[in-house]
């Protein structure tokens, strides 16, 4: 759709998804925004590991079972039961040290994020961004994320979490995740990724897109 309109202007919610947009006219890149403040700060979480997504084999839910079985700790997960929980997951499921949540709507979601000792996110197809990765870093919890995709451009490695290449990696390295300090990955979520910064982005967007047509129409005048 966008190719029949190539000078229509364009913002990319990434730089990787910039790098994949071939013929358009990116104008900006300009990330994601959360409400940050529907997502209370918690300096004392609990006792568990949390996988927030969808059941399916790009979003790295056996990784995160095994994540969990490997480091010995508890892993709570919460998605919508598909085909593909019944078939893959389920058998891996024992209700105490791998726990399925089921669906959950946004506040629960909000509160489990809140509750994580760390939100695993072993995603294993490249994507254009991660909502869920800015909405844990609003509450204070870190992020212990496979390298792919925007993952990069969202977690600071050692700020907010850690950016891993491997699975085996960042089993090594949950333990530096997992000390990192929550006030500061809730301060950092809320400057990088709160509504008026995405707002300011794009305002200045629009303005600069409209002088420049402006300049255009009195240069053909």
């Amino acid at each position: 759709l966008w190719s029949r309109y190539a000078d229509a202007p364009f913002v990319a919610v990434s730089h990787h998804q910039r790098l994949l947009l071939n013929a358009l006219n990116v104008v900006a890149t300009i990330h994601h925004a959360v409400d940050t403040d529907l997502f209370a700060f918690r300096a004392d979480p609990e006792d568990y590991l949390l996988f927030l997504g969808r059941f399916t084999p790009g979003k790295g839910v056996v990784e995160a079972i095994e994540i969990a079985r490997r480091t010995g700790m508890r892993l709570l997960m919460a998605a919508a039961e598909n085909e593909y929980y019944p078939e893959v997951v389920a058998p891996l499921v024992n209700g105490h040290d791998v726990v399925f949540v089921g669906e959950v709507d946004r506040r629960a979601a909000a509160s489990l994020l809140a509750g994580a000792q760390a939100l695993i996110y072993p995603v294993q197809s490249a994507e254009p961004f991660g909502l869920v990765l800015a909405e844990a870093a609003s509450c204070g919890t870190p992020v212990a994320a496979l390298n792919r995709g925007a993952v990069q451009e969202i977690v600071e490695d050692g700020v907010t979490g850690g950016v891993f290449d491997g699975l085996d990696s960042l089993i090594a390295g949950l333990s530096r995740v997992l000390s990192l300090n929550r006030q500061r990955v809730r301060a950092r979520a809320v400057e990088r990724f709160g509504v008026d910064r995405m707002v300011d982005d794009y305002l200045a967007v629009y303005e600069r897109l409209v002088s420049r047509d402006h300049q255009t129409r009195a240069a053909l005048a």
